[in-house]
């Protein structure tokens, strides 16, 4: 292949990265491959941020215990390698609780509404949003994962 050839699919390559969206990833605490963070609630890594290390992040859990709305602030822990993290788990285990991540990394904002259970997170009613969620989309979330379903 020419050298023009190789710059121009090095500048398309470049043109997708530069449109990745901000946004998070869930994983089981095994994935961050660090025993320190065995115990955690899950890990997720941050994706679309330009530089891996730079994303700010940070967590509340927010539920109903025994009927009482209650939010709890949540650890957020960087794992050591850059953009994954890992979520402590705070908040008490009886009640519905979920998991509200918010991100920044330059002038680009995430957001993830996560369920869990007292198995762990619940991937397939995560929602994730290009924004921190509102508090409209929180109360539904936890409403939702309260009721059992899926909203």
């Amino acid at each position: 292949m020419s050298r023009l050839g190789i710059a121009l699919l090095a500048l398309a390559a470049a043109g997708l990265l530069a449109g990745e969206d901000f946004t998070f990833t869930l994983a089981s605490p095994v994935a961050a491959q660090d025993f320190r963070f065995k115990m955690a609630a899950f890990v997720f890594r941050t994706e679309g941020c330009a530089e891996p290390a730079k994303p700010e992040v940070t967590a509340t859990a927010e539920g109903v215990v025994a009927g009482v709305r209650r939010s709890v602030a949540v650890q957020v822990m960087a794992t050591g390698k850059p953009g994954i993290f890992a979520v402590g788990q705070t908040w008490p285990p009886e009640g519905k609780w979920l998991v509200n991540l918010k991100g920044v990394c330059g002038a680009h904002r995430a957001g993830a509404l996560v369920p869990m259970n007292e198995k762990g997170f619940i991937r397939e009613s995560a929602k994730f949003f290009p924004r921190p969620a509102t508090t409209g989309e929180i109360e539904a979330s936890l409403k939702a994962h309260s009721e059992g379903g899926k909203k």
